[in-house]
């Protein structure tokens, strides 16, 4: 439900235009109710949380700077949308390709390390959870903007 709720303000973002320092505070605030998410979700209790914890936060930094570039590509589809020719089409969707594998690839990265240094269920409580959000995220923004050529 956060995740939807945020991924709606982001879209609104988008489509108005934003400077970064409120794409930091949003980020911000959807970290601190995904954290809190993540701690009801992983369960912890015979695991090194602090190990648990650590990697979680550096997943994190990784995640927002490839959110930033996610926000970067919604707010050129909405800007250009009205004028996509072929070239700029099949750039965006190259882009938006690349993007997906990217965060696709970090999660699985941190699933790797996580099971090594915490252990595999809550390694995999993570893993779960991440994508459950990530196609949260994902099915809001593609209800939230027009389709090509909808409009």
């Amino acid at each position: 439900m956060t995740a939807v709720l945020f991924m709606g303000a982001m879209s609104s973002i988008a489509q108005t235009g934003t400077d970064a320092n409120e794409v930091d505070y949003y980020q911000s605030l959807f970290g601190m109710a995904k954290k809190t998410l993540v701690s009801e979700f992983v369960d912890l209790t015979d695991y090194p949380a602090d190990q648990f914890w650590a990697l979680y936060d550096a997943y994190e930094a990784e995640r927002k700077e490839l959110g930033k570039s996610r926000l970067e590509l919604l707010e050129s589809y909405a800007k250009n949308y009205q004028t996509l020719d072929e070239v700029k089409t099949d750039e965006l969707i190259k882009q938006m390709d690349a993007q997906k594998k990217n965060l696709d690839k970090l999660i699985f990265k941190y699933y790797k390390k996580m099971s090594s240094a915490v252990g595999a269920k809550p390694a995999a409580q993570f893993y779960q959870l991440e994508n459950y959000l990530l196609s949260a995220i994902r099915l809001a923004i593609l209800e939230s903007i027009p389709f090509i050529g909808e409009l």
